[in-house]
């Protein structure tokens, strides 16, 4: 069986963790600061979860991660 690519986009912006579970980036901190307050900027720089129903097709998208 030949490899499976990995899809270059996605594996700059998922990871899985050790439970299986896929961490993203939160969205909202490229622009506009000035509109948004110091605690949402704050919040924002943490990491989120991927949905559950989005989870299987990252984890397609990035096969060795």
């Amino acid at each position: 069986m030949p490899k499976i690519k990995t899809h270059s986009g996605a594996k700059k912006r998922f990871r899985t963790t050790k439970s299986g579970k896929v961490k993203r980036k939160q969205a909202g901190l490229r622009h506009q600061h000035h509109v948004k307050t110091t605690k949402v900027k704050r919040h924002l720089r943490a990491g989120a979860y991927a949905d559950k129903t989005n989870e299987q097709n990252i984890k397609e998208l990035i096969p060795y991660k």
